[in-house]
C-alpha cells in the first residue's frame, strides 16, 4: 500500500513538473492590451485592459484575416467558428484554422448548438470536421438562444444540460480535452448552467464585469465587446479576456 502511495505521489510530481517546463515555452504576445471599441463603455468595475491575456473569436463575418497583424496586435488565442447544428460548416473555418496556426495563434474552435438536431449528431458533425491536433486550446460548446427560423424548439432546462453532458463527453472522449461552455446571460440563467460541473464557463457580458451579472458565478473567459477592432481585421469583431495573469494563463495552456 505505501509503495503504491509513494509511486502515485512521484506520478502526480512529474505531472506537476512537465506542465510546468510546458508552460515556459508558450509565447505571449503584448499583455494588457486595450483594442479600439467602436461602441465603448464606461466600466464601473474592473476593466478588460486590466487583464493580461486577450483573444477574439471570429466566423465568416470577419472576411479575409491577416492572422499574423492580429498577432502582433497582442492577440494571444482565437476561437473560430467551425460547425452548428449537424450539417452547417463555416465557409471560413478551413483558411482561419490553418493561417492562424502558422501565425503562432494558439486556437480552438467552436460549435454552435442547434436545438433540433441530437447531441450525438451535433458532436460527430464536429469531429468529423475540426482536426485532432496537437497544441490547439480546447474546443468550445456555444449555447445560446438563437432566433433561428429552421428551429423553434426550446428545451427544458434539464434536457438543455442533459444534452449538453452528451456533446461534452464524446468531445472530451475524442480530443482528450474538457471543451470550454460558452453562453450568455440570459441562457445560462434560465438554464441553470452553473448546474454543469467539471468544464471551464466562457461568459458573454457586454456592460458589465462578470462579477457584477453572474455575482459569484466560476468563469475563466470574458466575452466584453462585440464591436472591438483589431489591426488585420476589417470589420467588428468579439474580444475576449482571460481571468488570470500572463503565468496563470501559460499554465492553463499548458494544463489544457
Amino acid at each position: 500500500m505505501l509503495r503504491l502511495i509513494f509511486m502515485m505521489i512521484f506520478s502526480l510530481a512529474a505531472l506537476s513538473n512537465t506542465v510546468v517546463a510546458q508552460s515556459t515555452n508558450i509565447k505571449l504576445a503584448k499583455t494588457h492590451v486595450r483594442f479600439t471599441d467602436v461602441d465603448p463603455v464606461e466600466w464601473t468595475a474592473r476593466r478588460p485592459w486590466q487583464y493580461a491575456v486577450h483573444g477574439i473569436d471570429v466566423s465568416k463575418f470577419q472576411g479575409d484575416i491577416d492572422w499574423r497583424r492580429v498577432r502582433r496586435s497582442g492577440v494571444n488565442f482565437a476561437w473560430m467558428k467551425a460547425t452548428e447544428g449537424g450539417d452547417h460548416l463555416d465557409e471560413r473555418f478551413g483558411e482561419n484554422w490553418v493561417n492562424s496556426g502558422s501565425a503562432g495563434v494558439l486556437r480552438g474552435a467552436y460549435h454552435f448548438y442547434y436545438f433540433c438536431r441530437t447531441a450525438h449528431e451535433q458532436a460527430n458533425w464536429f469531429i468529423r470536421n475540426v482536426p485532432r491536433e496537437n497544441g490547439s486550446l480546447p474546443h468550445v460548446l456555444d449555447m445560446e438562444w438563437t432566433n433561428s427560423k429552421t428551429c423553434k424548439y426550446r428545451p427544458n432546462p434539464a434536457r438543455v444540460r442533459s444534452e449538453m453532458r452528451v456533446y461534452l463527453q464524446r468531445i472530451t472522449a475524442h480530443y482528450g480535452k474538457r471543451p470550454v461552455i460558452y453562453s450568455t446571460p440570459k441562457f445560462y440563467e434560465e438554464n441553470k448552467l452553473w448546474r454543469v460541473k467539471g468544464y471551464d464557463f466562457w461568459l458573454r457580458t457586454v456592460a458589465k464585469h462578470p462579477s457584477q451579472l453572474y455575482g459569484n458565478r466560476p468563469w475563466t473567459f470574458w466575452q466584453y465587446s462585440s464591436t472591438g477592432r483589431i489591426p488585420g481585421i476589417e470589420d467588428d469583431v468579439d474580444l475576449n479576456a482571460f481571468r488570470g495573469s500572463a503565468r496563470a494563463w501559460k499554465r492553463w495552456v499548458a494544463g489544457n
